[in-house]
């Protein structure tokens, strides 16, 4: 316990110091006033605050949704992406993109209705998910269904951008890398509420997962309700995994090695704990590659690719020689 609190104390110390070197980092230097008062760089410093907020939030939801898979299906490797819940919200935006480019509507309703289609896709993903989900008794099964329906879904929008006009191509590719300063004041409020409806749905299945860890058997000896416990993480990863695809792009592979680093440095028996490490160092991560990506002007989910695919090799070589 007492490791715990101090590794809280830790991330809480080190997100701190993340966000305000973040609110920092720029093209322009601003001082303290232009945070609280009108001045001429107001606009920015709130572009910058929108910035952090939306990447706390990412850090909170994406490593929450790896963490409650990884849980259920007792797989290190499960997570958003490999269910395909992020290609389906990727694939939504990309019908959006490519047949409305020719229909005039203000910029505020365009980025709207774009991220009302990456939600939709990822809800209409969940659905499909809870169905096949009844039909597969093995755990495994609906994860090798997760994968088909996201190279399925690559494949589509392939085939889509083959065919597709130049400007609203270059707008998908706009959105697909990941556009952390672009979301707004509104945005944050909305996809606050998403992440709280998902956090709360999280929250009701954190002492379920405890017995399921256990073993099926065990579990129902407890009182579990394995079925219902399978919808409420499919609902909840896939609002959650959802809503930040809908504002902040296709962010990819964070939700699987976030929860693995948290394992790593301290694994206790309460998953209370271990949920509260995930959101601490996704936050931490999330603010590290929004500096990362404003000093060096790559697109954030080059960043956390770049950054995950190596740990996820490691994780699959460490698994081999288990």
């Amino acid at each position: 316990m007492k490791k715990f609190k101090i590794l809280c104390l830790v991330f809480f110390t080190a997100i701190i110091l993340a966000a305000v070197i973040n609110l920092n980092t720029g093209f322009l230097s601003l001082h303290l006033q232009d945070f609280f008062q009108e001045s001429a760089n107001s606009q920015i410093a709130e572009i910058r605050i929108n910035r952090v907020l939306a990447m706390l939030l990412a850090g909170i939801s994406i490593p929450t949704s790896g963490f409650l898979m990884q849980e259920y299906f007792q797989n290190p490797l499960a997570g958003p992406d490999i269910l395909g819940i992020t290609s389906v919200a990727s694939l939504s935006v990309a019908f959006y993109i490519f047949f409305s480019y020719q229909i005039p509507l203000p910029e505020f309703l365009q980025n709207s209705l774009l991220s009302l289609s990456a939600i939709i896709g990822g809800l209409l993903l969940m659905l499909v998910l809870i169905s096949m989900s009844k039909r597969f008794q093995d755990k495994s099964y609906l994860i090798i269904f997760g994968f088909l329906v996201s190279a399925f879904a690559g494949a589509i929008v392939s085939l889509l951008q083959f065919y597709a006009e130049n400007q609203s191509l270059k707008n998908y590719i706009l959105w697909s890398f990941g556009a952390n300063n672009m979301v707004t004041g509104n945005q944050i409020i909305v996809l606050s509420i998403l992440i709280f409806i998902g956090l709360f749905i999280c929250f009701k299945t954190i002492k379920p997962l405890i017995g399921n860890s256990l073993g099926s058997s065990y579990a129902q000896s407890l009182g579990v309700n394995l079925q219902q416990l399978k919808l409420l993480v499919i609902a909840c990863s896939s609002l959650l995994s959802a809503s930040v695809t809908a504002f902040l792009g296709p962010v990819l592979f964070i939700g699987i090695i976030v929860p693995h680093f948290c394992r790593l440095i301290y694994n206790p028996a309460k998953l209370w704990q271990q949920w509260i490490l995930n959101m601490g160092l996704g936050m931490l991560i999330m603010l590290i590659f929004s500096i990362v990506a404003e000093k060096t002007l790559i697109p954030l989910n080059v960043i956390s690719s770049v950054f995950g695919i190596p740990v996820i090799l490691m994780m699959l070589l460490k698994e081999n020689k288990t």
